[in-house]
């Protein structure tokens, strides 16, 4: 029996790949590697694996159905991930279209191989962008919800096709929340990883506002323990928040980036963003209940490990 991991080449999809194939797991990896940011940077997340005799590449797009029914006759998967999706909030904004299509109907079209195959557990990988531009923090699963942004909006309509197809048709499912994921592998486009590789060159960074914005920062080495704790029990249906639960300032994260690559910043302020919120935190209660969730590493801690990677990646 296998584990489905959707997206499985990217950047969280990965590193829990990595721990899956670890600990014994026959893993199938589907992933389109889109264009997004280069493919070949999800390549080499995966190139140790390839070889592996409990892991197997399957190209594909969740938008296939044909694909995603041949990949359920094909294989006996046993339990899914799906973290393959469009991401980020700004292009979202610029073009929601294709987010709705990628998101909401790649969900919706592996919720209906769910509904004949009965996985012993569905994983969504949702995000803190279904909350919006909500006033109270930190923010719990049960807080009214306010998306500002398509991507956010995309990721809320998942969550509600699952809560429908898991009380419909008995599939066990759980939504994962996370929050400003970052280490090694993270996207290049994220803000960690783009300010470390333009202070690394001696170039502007661009600080979008006047550096107040907080983000709940969560190493990827407690997202990939949370995940595999869900992973390994079963709900009917639930959400879970996957933070560090601890708000860190632009100014701060900057700073602490400052230290861990010995060289200052030289920023360029510019006027905030549509779709971006002010502060992300999560209340982690219910996942340190029911998950036994408990996040380990600081963000000093885990800057100075994703500065690390990216010098000898470099």
């Amino acid at each position: 029996m296998a584990v489905l991991v959707t997206g499985g080449a990217g950047f969280i999809g990965s590193h829990l790949v990595d721990k899956l194939i670890e600990r014994g797991e026959e893993v199938i990896c589907l992933d389109n590697f889109d264009p997004y940011y280069d493919p070949n940077l999800k390549k080499n997340n995966i190139r140790y694996n390839l070889n592996k005799k409990n892991f197997k590449l399957i190209e594909a797009d969740v938008r296939d159905q044909k694909i995603l029914w041949k990949v359920f006759e094909e294989n006996k998967i046993e339990k899914i991930v799906h973290l393959a999706a469009k991401v980020g909030v700004r292009p979202s904004i610029e073009d929601p279209l294709v987010y709705e299509d990628v998101n909401v109907r790649g969900t919706l079209n592996l919720l209906e191989v769910c509904k004949k195959y009965k996985p012993e557990n569905f994983i969504f990988g949702s995000s803190s962008s279904v909350y919006g531009d909500i006033k109270k923090f930190p923010a719990r699963e049960n807080d009214t919800l306010n998306p500002i942004s398509p991507y956010g909006v995309s990721k809320r309509t998942c969550e509600l096709y699952c809560r429908t197809y898991s009380s419909l048709y008995g599939v066990p499912i759980t939504c994962l929340r996370f929050f400003t994921v970052y280490g090694p592998r993270q996207r290049p486009d994220m803000a960690i990883h783009k300010f470390t590789r333009l202070m690394s060159e001696g170039r502007e960074i661009e600080m979008y506002g006047d550096g107040s914005s907080k983000r709940d920062y969560t190493y990827i080495d407690d997202i990939v323990e949370g995940t595999l704790s869900a992973l390994d029990k079963k709900f009917d249906f639930e959400i879970f928040n996957l933070g560090n639960s601890k708000s860190v300032e632009l100014r701060r994260l900057i700073s602490i980036l400052e230290e861990k690559l010995g060289k200052k910043a030289n920023i360029k302020r510019l006027p905030e963003q549509p779709g971006d919120v002010s502060i992300t935190c999560a209340d982690i209660s219910k996942a340190e209940r029911l998950l036994g969730y408990r996040p380990k590493t600081s963000i000093e801690e885990g800057i100075e490990k994703f500065v690390k990677w990216y010098e000898q990646a470099d």
